[in-house]
Order: structure tokens, then sequence, then C-alpha cells
């Protein structure tokens, strides 16, 4: 097997191999994808698709985001939920990761279902961990969607960043396109920097 450099990912080069080997040309496979939902899977099926941006603007083309987010009932998938009312999923796990450098445009895609409020309280969305780089920590956001006007309205988290830096956090949906579709850019610094949360 031919031997190449390590990644430039400052959080975590030494895994790359378990985390995106495609994105470095490794002859692994991935650990977790962007395909969360299967055929059986419950929900409404969406894609969310973008590219991160630094602060000059330029596309990130080795950038690894990773997903976390609840089923269309609003319920983790996690073990310690023992509750016994037949919501979890078993056909949805919930977590995803991919890397912007396994397309020809440096975009991350991610196939998966519609999430249902959490709590009752929070608007549906989908938790974001972004690496990259020269960073040495994560940076966690959140995806919100743009047609859940009301209940966005209401989320306590979303509520709690300043009004005119909300629309960072927000999933648009295109029309134009076939399905459910919803893009969503992230941006690292600059004018339009993302919000991220202190987790």
């Amino acid at each position: 097997m031919k031997r190449g450099q390590t990644p430039s990912q400052t959080v975590g080069p030494f895994f790359a191999y378990g985390l995106v080997p495609e994105q470095y040309n490794y002859p692994f496979k991935s650990l977790a994808g962007g395909e969360l939902a299967g055929d059986t899977t419950e929900g409404q099926r969406i894609r969310i698709l973008g590219h991160v941006y630094d602060g000059a603007g330029d596309l990130i083309p080795d950038a690894i985001i990773e997903i976390w987010q609840a089923n269309a009932h609003g319920r983790y998938n996690h073990p310690a939920d023992d509750r016994k009312d037949n919501l979890l999923d078993p056909e949805f796990k919930g977590f995803g990761r991919v890397g912007t450098g396994t397309t020809d445009d440096n975009r991350f895609v991610f196939d998966t279902i519609k999430p249902g409020s959490v709590d009752g309280r929070q608007a549906p969305h989908l938790n974001v961990i972004v690496l990259m780089r020269g960073m040495l920590l994560h940076a966690y956001t959140r995806i919100y969607f743009s047609d859940e006007e009301d209940m966005n309205a209401a989320d306590p988290v979303l509520g709690s960043v300043p009004e005119d830096r909300r629309d960072t956090l927000i999933a648009k949906r295109d029309v134009e396109m076939p399905g459910t579709v919803y893009r969503f850019d992230i941006h690292m610094q600059g004018d339009r920097e993302t919000v991220f949360f202190d987790v």
C-alpha cells in the first residue's frame, strides 16, 4: 500500500482513515457517511447540501461535517433513552459524517429525514460539528429549517441568538430542485460568519 502525507486536519489528523478516508484517498470504508435514512426509516426524506467557506470567502476543500439529529418523533437514538413508548426508530441512527473533499464542487451532502421537535419546545434542527485544518477545537452549530417559521420563533436556543444573526442558522428550502432540498452554507469567519455555540 502506498503511504501518503498525514492529512491537514488539525483536529484528529491521525484518524483520517476512520473519519472520511475517501477524502484522503485511503482504501478504507468510512465508519459513517451522508446517508442517514434507509428505505424503512420513518419520516419525511430531505437532502441538505452546502459549502464551507473561510474568512476570505474561499471554499474549504477538506473540512469534515458531522451531524446528529433526532428522529421523526423528536427522539435521539441514545442508550440513555430507555422510555418504553416505541418512538425510537431502529432504522435511524441519526448520525452522519461527510467531507467537503469527496465531491467535485467541494460541498457536503446529507440525505436524511426531517427531525421532529425535541421536547415539544425546540424547533426541528440538526446539531452540527465542523472540523477543519487550523482548528484546535471543533466548531458547534445548528441547522434550522426555513419552512418551520412558527416553531423557529419559539425555539429557546435560536431565540438566544441575536436577531440579526439568526439567518446564519437557517437552511433555505430550494424549491427548484426535485424532492425536499435545503441549502445551508457554513462561513467560518467574515461578514456572514455562521453562529457557533460554546459547548
